[in-house]
């Protein structure tokens, strides 16, 4: 595989000349319904509307029904459960290494890569974008703002990091990612050098937060701060592609939009015919919009595909239609779509396919199960989603066969993935290429502590939980605890807000590499400190507060590393 990330140009195709350049728009939190060309009674998208009917259009198409899991199945063409990244917290958000992504297999046919955005596929190395083949990376950490390692970032004037620098942006975020997405493209343009664009923005997810003019001609009619997130990412679509046209980049730019899950704030008012939304496996958690456009590929009029289609397959599709080859011993769990989309494949095979994600522990049948116009909804509820599109109708009494040979797929499916499914991902603490690394309780295993709202409320029960690492050099480290983020400034025993708890935090302990290991210190202190003599290889971390009595208060959610010999 190393070999395989080494190639030269010289190695390329002379037909790599004709590659296109590859542009991803993914949304965050933006259903089926919050589009005014899928129907959305109040809400407006005149530039998205103008996009999807210039594309080629995915009508049955399935993402994870929450943002870790797609962006792991997107990059790399892997079911979740295989490639690691199947919740979005738990010590479960990271892509197993070893395992060749899109951008690797991109630059190595050549291509220049750059990620604008929301990753959300792991804060340490070796699993930031730039560990995992982004050449250039401007990103934000956790989920996004007010997530547990943004616990005070701003959607104006914040703060992101340009491969792991932190740096300040001035501004609307969303606005700040197309700005750093379209000067990129147009030195790629400058330079001649084909590239890979992914840009995935962190609105419309909370928290809700947008400049006035966007969101006042929603007010009184629905969610109006969600609907104006939109309204802006619509305008910056517009912004897009005229770019695109000014530049000359847009015939030759291979243009994916697409939503990372189902509908949010917005599936009260229209969510399209869909049943439920986010986190769940109806169609209203999972089926979401992906439309395609290579005005100079030769893929034919704007048109929709009809049949089952699901992010896994967007990864080998790019790589047939850009001339790039995976490296020997790569697996995908999708399928191309390039002989469809090209016209030389009137349908795709007939095939079965798994949705599922996890929240926390990956639990059996906690699934749907796709074929044809068929879903099995955990393992026991049937639906034709052709003929009742919202899934108001159980039909597995009366189709027994269809039912048993769902579960039948299911089973074979969940038998050969069930023993990855507790296999955890290891960060890695003490390297040169992240001399500290700022843990946060959103990687504690299988405890949900992911937002600033849970650790103002001390989430997690006395004891939190642990982060899974792997020690990289053996020697002496530096661990300094923290109930709060250093940027805050706020001490151990200091409420963060009048939702917050005030704790009496006079020590801590931890329990790492087989030592269990104490520190003293005052609700004044902003932090305790634990010197550790660590031996390399894999281990779990475990840090918690206690109050002067010994008794046991809450996990420290802030633990930052360092080795320091």
């Amino acid at each position: 595989m190393h070999q395989f990330f080494l190639m030269t140009a010289l190695a390329l195709s002379a037909a790599a000349a004709q590659r296109p350049n590859v542009l991803i728009v993914l949304t965050d939190d933006q259903g089926m319904g919050d589009f005014s060309c899928y129907g959305n009674p109040v809400l407006k998208t005149p530039h998205l509307d103008h996009l999807r009917d210039q594309c080629i259009r995915f009508t049955d198409f399935h993402a994870a029904p929450m943002c870790t899991p797609t962006r792991g199945q997107l990059l790399t063409g892997q079911d979740a459960v295989r490639n690691g990244a199947t919740s979005v917290t738990g010590g479960r958000s990271f892509m197993r290494p070893g395992i060749p992504t899109l951008p690797e297999m991109l630059a190595a046919a050549g291509y220049r890569t750059g990620l604008f955005g929301k990753w959300h596929l792991g804060d340490y190395y070796p699993h930031r974008p730039m560990d995992r083949g982004f050449q250039e990376a401007v990103y934000h950490l956790g989920w996004g703002f007010t997530s547990a390692p943004e616990f005070q970032n701003t959607l104006s004037d914040g703060r992101y990091f340009h491969n792991g620098v932190e740096k300040k942006f001035s501004g609307y975020c969303t606005d700040f990612w197309f700005d750093q997405a379209m000067a990129w493209m147009k030195a790629r343009r400058a330079a001649g050098e084909p590239f890979f664009c992914y840009l995935p923005l962190n609105a419309p997810h909370g928290p809700h937060i947008v400049p006035e003019k966007y969101s006042a001609p929603y007010e009184g009619k629905g969610p109006a701060k969600f609907f104006g997130m939109i309204a802006n990412l619509d305008e910056n679509i517009g912004r897009l592609e005229k770019f695109l046209r000014d530049t000359g980049l847009l015939d030759d730019t291979l243009l994916i939009f697409m939503t990372d899950n189902g509908g949010t704030a917005g599936v009260k008012l229209w969510n399209a015919g869909l049943r439920a939304g986010k986190t769940t496996f109806y169609e209203g958690g999972h089926r979401v919009p992906c439309w395609l456009r290579w005005p100079a590929g030769g893929l034919g009029e704007p048109r929709d595909i009809a049949e089952p289609t699901q992010i896994q397959d967007l990864l080998p599709t790019l790589l047939d239609l850009c001339g790039a080859t995976a490296p020997s011993g790569a697996r995908f769990d999708g399928l191309s779509l390039a002989g469809r989309l090209r016209g030389a494949m009137k349908e795709l095979p007939e095939r079965m396919f798994v949705v599922q994600y996890s929240r926390a522990k990956l639990e059996k049948w906690e699934c749907a199960v796709v074929w044809k116009q068929w879903r099995l909804v955990h393992g026991r509820e049937l639906y034709d989603v052709n003929a009742d599109r919202a899934q108001k109708n159980d039909l597995a009494p009366q189709h027994p066969e269809v039912v048993a040979r769902l579960r039948e797929h299911y089973e074979r499916w969940w038998a050969e993935l069930e023993p990855l499914s507790g296999q955890f991902v290891h960060p890695s603490l003490g390297s040169a290429a992240q001399p500290l690394v700022a843990l946060t309780s959103s990687d504690w295993q299988d405890v949900y502590a992911d937002n600033a709202g849970h650790i103002r409320q001390a989430a997690g029960g006395p004891r939190g939980g642990h982060w899974n690492v792997t020690i990289e050099r053996a020697g002496e480290y530096d661990l300094r605890l923290r109930r709060w983020p250093r940027e805050t400034g706020l001490a151990l025993g200091e409420p963060s807000g009048p939702d917050s708890k005030a704790l009496p935090i006079a020590g801590a302990q931890i329990r790492v590499a087989g030592q269990e290991l104490s520190a003293r210190g005052q609700p004044s202190d902003q932090e305790i400190v634990v010197r550790a003599r660590l031996p390399a290889g894999r281990t779990t971390l475990h840090a918690w507060f206690q109050d002067a009595e010994g008794k046991d208060l809450c996990g420290a959610f802030y633990a930052y590393v360092k080795k320091t010999d």
